[in-house]
């Protein structure tokens, strides 16, 4: 059912470079809920950084980008190449928080149209009226909601069965 296995793996898209806590708080209180009501896995790209880059690259590939610019791409490199190939190959839906922080950035953006183009359900919730946002992004989601109470409650609905499904195939 899922594609690793007996549990869904969900995936947390949104601004992390631009936003004052780097998207952190949103995406651990929905990954509590996705964790505990859902049994879902989920792939925190704000967690992952530090799995994927040396001690020396995590505290320093930002201020790279002023000074170091090769240095910085090739950190840069290794996290679209792990976000990409883990969203491809592993992730069975995203839920983005597309908020006026990734309206700076560009993996989001990006994250998004490979989705679409590869059929990975995007569940986003934003508060920007649909007619500021992109048409392009608003056609790479499957559902928008304006909160987080929204998203929850379809999600429940949506994934109803899983958590029995995953703790039974345990």
């Amino acid at each position: 059912m899922w594609k690793n296995g007996n549990r869904a793996l969900s995936y947390l898209a949104g601004a992390i470079e631009k936003a004052p806590d780097a998207g952190c708080k949103w995406r651990a209180e929905i990954s509590r809920f996705l964790e505990k009501e859902l049994g879902h896995a989920v792939f925190n790209p704000c967690l992952e950084e530090s799995h994927v880059l040396t001690a020396e690259e995590f505290r320093h590939f930002r201020e790279w980008k002023a000074n170091d610019l090769p240095r910085f791409r090739r950190v840069v490199h290794k996290i679209i190449q792990t976000d990409i190939s883990t969203l491809l190959n592993k992730v069975d839906y995203i839920i983005c928080l597309w908020d006026e922080y990734v309206l700076h950035g560009g993996g989001t953006h990006g994250e998004l149209t490979m989705a679409y183009w590869h059929e990975i359900p995007v569940y986003m919730v934003t508060r920007i009226p649909l007619a500021e946002m992109s048409s392009w992004i608003i056609g790479c989601t499957t559902r928008i909601f304006s909160d987080f109470d929204q998203l929850r409650n379809f999600l429940r609905n949506e994934f109803r069965d899983t958590k029995n499904n995953s703790e039974g195939s345990k």
